[in-house]
């Protein structure tokens, strides 16, 4: 079994999107093994095509720039690009992302590009809200705030795709012999 902790960047405004639709325009993964141990990592910026142009809203939260997203493949490619590196060592995965609103962008995405979803509906879990579980909590905490709870920096740049996911797989790590699946 292989856990790909994964984190996504999407397009944003600070009301409701033209056209009624957000795409993703950043995923960062990480792959780890079930004893804890880093496989390897993921990373790609994605062409929006509904709403191609970046809210400044949206640059400043994740710091991408309009550059970086028009020069980046579409997600046809990108999506396909990342099933590759899922599947590159043995098929026998579980996504795992921090709350689901990560899920549903995929399925999102994936139905507006009218392509598959049974590889992430198949192997998916949510590790905020079991992180919840494991501690007790009667809320859940956002990522910044669990990694330091855990006594963890969080390193990279928050609201970025890769740095979001390296973070959450400290927390991954830690907890590697407790996460349900």
């Amino acid at each position: 079994m292989i856990f790909i902790i994964y984190d996504l960047e999407a397009t944003c405004w600070r009301g409701r999107p033209p056209k009624g639709v957000n795409e993703i325009i950043e995923i960062g993964a990480v792959k780890v093994n079930r004893y804890g141990e880093n496989l390897g990592s993921y990373e790609s910026f994605i062409k929006p095509l509904v709403n191609p142009v970046l809210s400044g809203f949206c640059k400043n939260l994740t710091s991408i720039s309009q550059e970086n997203v028009d020069s980046a493949p579409l997600f046809t490619s990108v999506i396909q690009s990342f099933k590759d590196w899922i599947f590159m060592e043995e098929t026998d995965y579980l996504l795992c992302s921090w709350g689901s609103f990560d899920k549903q962008f995929i399925l999102n995405d994936c139905k507006l590009h009218k392509l598959q979803t049974e590889w992430i509906d198949d192997s998916y879990t949510d590790l905020k809200g079991q992180y919840a579980d494991i501690k007790g909590l009667e809320t859940h905490k956002g990522l910044k705030a669990a990694v330091k709870h855990e006594g963890f920096e969080f390193t990279g740049v928050h609201h970025r795709a890769i740095s979001d996911a390296e973070n959450l797989a400290k927390i991954f790590v830690k907890y590697v012999d407790e996460w349900r699946y």
